[in-house]
């Protein structure tokens, strides 16, 4: 691998997108509304789009019961548990709207629930709304279903009840396991505590066991990141997401509270990173890219050797490019060539359910350009490769033609050793993954006219 250079970090010490989507978010425009999005599940109701793939449904629970000063999630801090009561009532509303349009049990393949802290729901609430899902869908023998768990919320016999509900996928979050830095972030959670968890999980039979770590987070160093890799390591979860701290203070107001100058600066927490890399992957981890790490067996690894690795909204995913339905306050999903937005208040979310609209409040169809760009992102995201001919025989274009601009701006990160190109393509280099999201964006067609970009994280 090329060395990475203090002025290439410089360089690339800028905000971009994650593309989860392409258009990204903050393209989505309130136009796009009920009935646009109506129109959309009519479509694949009536089989004219993608209804022959099984559905991906993710549903969003707000709640915590305390304040993580990095989150930049929607979420709603309380202790009063009526309020999330009322709140899976409405739930069951937008399940039943959405459930009206699209059709009554269609096949689901995967389903996650996120927060918000999901665990914050207790075990009688989560069966009733696990009840209600298997009433209006059809859940297939493999389906993966996942649910995010904040590790202060459980213990075993939690554990052994989210197994008897269904759910064979979990995932830890645990962010860093420094004593100083937890304290920094106001997320106190003792390794052993973490460890005890992750072991019961294991004999409990979960099929896939994630842990989340950040790098970047106030107070932390290369020493006390690699001390929580050693913890990670040693517990040995099938999967790893290593997320590089956003600090957007002026949009998360949560993140007012962590001091700017207790920040790691870009050239640590690249090495954060990148002994992230080394040390998992000297342990069997395989980097699927940007953010995650998964054993060679588990199948995300195998979806990448494969060419068959997709990305959506909640990160790299196994499962074919289907639709995804949202339900909950601020959910994003997608369903055919569109994306659409839940309201991100409780209050508006259950204004529209009373007047018995889906509370979707913006998205966007794509045109036949955005799919084109979409499918040049998702393969630099998803396999760190670009075919021009397998894109130009999907679209009916000539690709260097077509992205003549785009490609000799990539003749630079070629030069940097970022991309290795030829007449029949280009190929994210060892070192580029580094950069990957810089490699995407020269291909973003919305960024060429938007130059406030720092509404984004940093790319490293």
């Amino acid at each position: 691998m090329n060395v990475i250079t203090t002025d290439l970090i410089r360089q690339f010490d800028i905000a971009g997108p994650r593309y989860t989507s392409y258009p990204t978010a903050d393209r989505f425009v309130s136009a796009f509304d009920h009935d646009q999005y109506t129109n959309a599940l009519s479509l694949r109701r009536k089989g004219l789009t993608s209804n022959l793939l099984p559905l991906s449904l993710y549903i969003h629970i707000p709640f915590c019961e305390s304040l993580c000063y990095y989150c930049a999630c929607n979420k709603i801090i309380t202790k009063h548990y009526d309020r999330a009561l009322n709140y899976l009532d409405l739930l069951e509303k937008e399940i039943e709207l959405q459930t009206n349009f699209l059709g009554q049990r269609q096949t689901v393949s995967q389903l996650h629930l996120g927060g918000g802290s999901p665990t914050y729901i207790n075990d009688d609430d989560l069966h009733q709304l696990m009840i209600t899902l298997r009433e209006k869908f059809i859940f297939t023998p493999k389906a993966e279903l996942s649910i995010e768990i904040d590790p202060r919320t459980v213990n075993k016999e939690r554990l052994v009840h989210l197994r008897e509900l269904g759910f064979n996928r979990i995932s830890f979050g645990v962010q860093d396991f420094d004593p100083s830095v937890q304290e920094a972030v106001h997320r106190v959670q003792p390794f052993e505590q973490v460890k005890a968890l992750m072991l019961s999980a294991r004999s409990i039979g979960f099929a896939s066991i994630n842990t989340d770590l950040i790098y970047g987070l106030p107070k932390q160093t290369q020493e006390s990141f690699n001390k929580t890799l050693e913890q990670i390591i040693e517990i040995n979860p099938d999967r790893i997401a290593i997320y590089g701290y956003a600090h957007l203070p002026e949009r998360f107001k949560p993140q007012r509270r962590i001091h700017a100058k207790e920040l790691p600066s870009a050239s640590e927490k690249i090495s954060m990173l990148a002994n992230a890399l080394t040390a998992l992957e000297s342990h069997g981890y395989v980097y699927i890219g940007m953010d995650h790490f998964a054993k060679a067996t588990d199948t995300l690894a195998i979806a990448k050797n494969t060419g068959q690795l997709h990305r959506n909204f909640q990160g790299y995913s196994t499962q074919p490019d289907g639709d995804l339905l949202a339900f909950g306050v601020s959910s994003i999903g997608k369903v055919g060539a569109t994306y659409s937005q839940n309201a991100k208040t409780i209050e508006e979310y259950a204004d529209l359910l009373e007047q018995g609209q889906i509370p979707i409040v913006k998205g966007i169809r794509l045109s036949r350009e955005d799919l084109l760009r979409r499918a040049v992102i998702m393969a630099i995201m998803c396999q760190g490769e670009v075919v021009y001919e397998s894109i130009a025989f999907d679209y009916l274009i000539d690709f260097q033609e077509s992205f003549k601009h785009e490609l000799e701006k990539l003749v630079p990160l070629q030069d940097q050793g970022l991309i290795t190109m030829n007449s029949k393509g280009f190929k994210v280099t060892e070192m580029g993954w580094y950069f990957v999201r810089a490699i995407a964006m020269q291909f973003d067609k919305y960024l060429n006219f938007d130059f406030e970009k720092n509404k984004f994280s940093k790319i490293i």
